[in-house]
């Protein structure tokens, strides 16, 4: 339910960005390192818009990739710790077995 909250509302913002963009639809001059170009101010908000999306997905993709990785290696750790955990107790009973046999009695 949570996502498809997230879904409606980053549907309705590419919405009012698109009415946005196609209000101001005269033209600019767009400055950027290598020169300067004549384009419709459409265009360079929705390729504004558009270049801002695929970053913020980028670092959200590798933000999920490093906590995957995160889990994968706490549940190695976990598992480890319950395996010596076990080892352990193991230990602890055979040891007292083996001194209750050895009481008197």
């Amino acid at each position: 339910m949570k996502a498809q909250g997230y879904l409606i509302f980053g549907l309705l913002f590419a919405l009012l960005i698109a009415v946005f963009a196609v209000v101001n639809g005269n033209d600019v001059e767009f400055n950027y390192i290598f020169g300067t170009v004549k384009w419709p101010l459409v265009l360079i908000i929705l390729g504004s818009a558009a270049v801002g999306g695929l970053a913020v997905g980028f670092f959200g993709i590798l933000k999920v990739v490093q906590l995957r990785n995160k889990v994968k290696r706490l549940e190695q750790n976990l598992k480890k710790h319950e395996t010596m955990r076990r080892e352990v107790v193991l230990d602890e009973d055979r040891k007292m077995e083996g001194e209750s046999s050895q009481a008197p009695g």
